[in-house]
């Protein structure tokens, strides 16, 4: 039976605030940031139940893995999207200190190489083409290994994830194991993402099957996103796994419905890079010294643990 209107608004009343408190968190920090493989500890501050434990200063810089280095490179900038949704990157109170798994695991990698690292936020859509110009020599943005990204872009691999839904907890949905469930939907997915390609290579398969198409919605930013969701302009998220599980753990209101897709995670270079073999040797450095695990740990993805790093590996097919 469908929710009330009214009972709807008071089931996601908390929510409301989540959602506004991300929107806030993603305006605060419209400049760049910088950083270090240093992973000095920093304070949550005002917020709440971001994890806040140091698991990078104590790690050791590995020689071997450093020597994989092309010669004279000292220094590595990373572009990383700020979407306001962890384990995702977002940003604490202070509006400059960056905080999420991709910024600990390239934090990390820094150390083991003895590489001093500058972080520079951008828009999930703009780091991969800006590889090859060199304005970033690396993106770390939960970028999914796809056939169709590996044709222009090199990957070492760190975790595995993928795609997955959510929606309101009075939605009829609950599993979704095939898009024709969609039909007549509205889905809100990230911009420039995998779940965007995903869900607009195939919106033919619910016209083939004589039913209305899916309408797919994209943000730049998690909090207009969840937004979308919490107003009824969107009936059900397609986003990560991680992120998905995340946000319905802390945030009333949702319900997660599935995995759909796994895919591989890597740090993303410029096609024909020198800098993958040192990348790979130091993440399988990191989880044979256990640093790997306190990270995961750390996000509560314990479940996309991959047990060695690979570059460019073929995408992973259901």
């Amino acid at each position: 039976m469908p929710t009330s209107t009214r009972t709807r608004n008071r089931l996601l009343a908390p929510l409301a605030l989540v959602v506004s408190a991300a929107l806030s968190l993603a305006a605060c920090g419209s400049g760049g940031t910088g950083g270090s493989g240093g992973g000095e500890a920093r304070a949550a501050g005002k917020n709440d139940g971001v994890p806040a434990t140091d698991v990078v200063s104590a790690i050791k810089p590995d020689p071997a893995a450093a020597g994989l280095l092309p010669p004279g490179v000292h220094r590595l900038t990373v572009g990383v999207a700020v979407s306001g949704q962890l384990p995702g990157t977002s940003y604490l109170d202070d509006g400059t200190t960056l905080v999420g798994q991709d910024i600990d695991f390239s934090n990390a990698v820094a150390k083991a190489l003895g590489l001093t690292l500058k972080v520079e936020p951008a828009s999930f859509e703009a780091i991969l083409p800006a590889l090859g110009s060199g304005k970033y020599d690396f993106g770390a943005s939960n970028f999914g290994v796809t056939d169709e990204r590996r044709r222009t872009i090199d990957f070492v691999t760190y975790i595995n994830d993928g795609q997955g839904f959510a929606a309101r907890k009075d939605s009829g949905l609950t599993k979704i194991t095939d898009l024709r469930q969609l039909c007549g939907l509205t889905v809100a997915t990230g911009a420039g993402t995998t779940f965007e390609a995903t869900l607009e290579t195939n919106r033919h398969v619910c016209t083939d099957a004589g039913k209305k198409a899916y309408d797919v919605q994209t943000y730049g930013e998690s909090g207009a996103l969840w937004s979308s969701l919490q107003q009824g302009r969107s009936d059900v998220v397609m986003s990560t796994i991680n992120g998905l599980r995340y946000a319905v753990a802390r945030q009333p209101g949702l319900k997660f419905l599935n995995e759909y897709h796994r895919l591989d995670v890597g740090f993303a270079f410029a096609k024909g890079t020198k800098l993958a073999p040192a990348f790979q040797a130091a993440v399988d450095q990191l989880i044979a010294d256990g640093t790997y695990e306190k990270i995961l740990r750390k996000w509560g993805t314990t479940g996309s643990a991959i047990s060695k790093s690979r570059i460019s590996p073929p995408e992973l097919k259901s």
